[in-house]
């Protein structure tokens, strides 16, 4: 499986995912920011809750980060209607500006998952490459199968957003 996904109204950057074995699920998507900002991003708690929302409606009024080798961290999300989802896990592996393996567990049915983040800059654009790796094909596959493409794309055309605003020379 190889898919594209962007935002039609802006015409943005595609992401692509793509299923590169029975246990991965990958999403790849280059922003126009270095990647030190790109990894302030996703390792910053300040940073985080402006763009990791998922479809509208939903906010992230918990971000805990603890940014360390055998650190957690722990994302609540609250939806319109008050209802919460969360998810936890741990980081196993931190190299800065270029790399993150951490796990990711959301609790219930969901199996944990291990994540790797990478972080690849080109004259002042970074790739970034997510690549998400399950216990089992059929798990991998019914995450894919919750429509989690759609909220990625959404919340990477809030990244792409962010990183562009004019406050973001002081926040990075």
């Amino acid at each position: 499986m190889t898919t594209t996904s962007n935002d039609a109204s802006s015409g943005g950057p595609l992401t692509v995912f793509s299923t590169p074995s029975d246990l991965e699920f990958r999403a790849v998507r280059q922003f126009d920011a270095p990647k030190q900002f790109l990894f302030d991003a996703h390792t910053k708690p300040e940073h985080v809750p402006q763009w990791m929302t998922g479809p509208d409606g939903w906010t992230m009024p918990v971000c805990e980060i603890d940014l360390r080798v055998g650190g957690a961290w722990r994302f609540v999300w609250r939806r319109e209607n008050g209802s919460d989802l969360e998810m936890h896990g741990e980081y196993r592996e931190i190299t800065p500006y270029d790399r993150l393996v951490t796990t990711e567990s959301w609790g219930g049915p969901w199996p944990p998952t291990v994540n790797t983040v990478g972080f690849v800059e080109h004259n002042g654009k970074t790739t970034l490459t997510m690549t998400i790796r399950y216990p089992s094909r059929e798990a991998r596959d019914a995450a894919t199968a919750t429509g989690m493409t759609s909220g990625m794309t959404m919340s990477f055309n809030r990244l792409a957003a962010y990183l562009a605003g004019p406050h973001i020379e002081r926040a990075f």
